[in-house]
């Protein structure tokens, strides 16, 4: 799937796996939306050889990062963003993180909300950045 997305000259960002029904594998990333179409028309060809598989495509999404690399030594990042998405009632499709990244999939209608909550949790409001 990678290797047709690739040679078709899209970015895949986000990547999580988790085992859906019957034990096969679900699979769901992210790609510019502009690329949404191609990807589907690279990947069709795959699932047929496949013997399966279907692609959905969902534009009404947007992704929240928290990054930093002293996130490394500073616990209750995640913590801090989570509740204060929860706070606001902004769900949480997607979770991808590392050791300097969270990123998270969230309602399009919702970004600017959880952008500017975001902000305040973790001080930025307070440097003029938001």
């Amino acid at each position: 799937m990678f290797r047709a997305l690739a040679d078709a000259n899209i970015i895949v960002d986000m990547i999580v796996q988790n085992i859906g029904r019957n034990g096969i594998a679900n699979l769901t990333f992210t790609v510019p939306q502009s690329d949404s179409h191609r990807a589907q028309q690279a990947l069709d060809p795959v699932f047929k050889e496949l013997g399966g598989g279907e692609v959905a495509i969902h534009h009404e999404i947007a992704k929240l990062s928290v990054v930093g690399v002293g996130m490394k030594t500073h616990s209750g990042v995640a913590a801090t963003l989570f509740e204060t998405l929860a706070t606001q009632r902004i769900n949480i499709e997607l979770i991808s993180t590392s050791e300097i990244k969270i990123s998270v999939v969230i309602s399009a209608a919702r970004a600017d909300d959880a952008a500017r909550a975001a902000h305040a949790a973790f001080g930025l409001d307070k440097l003029g950045l938001g």
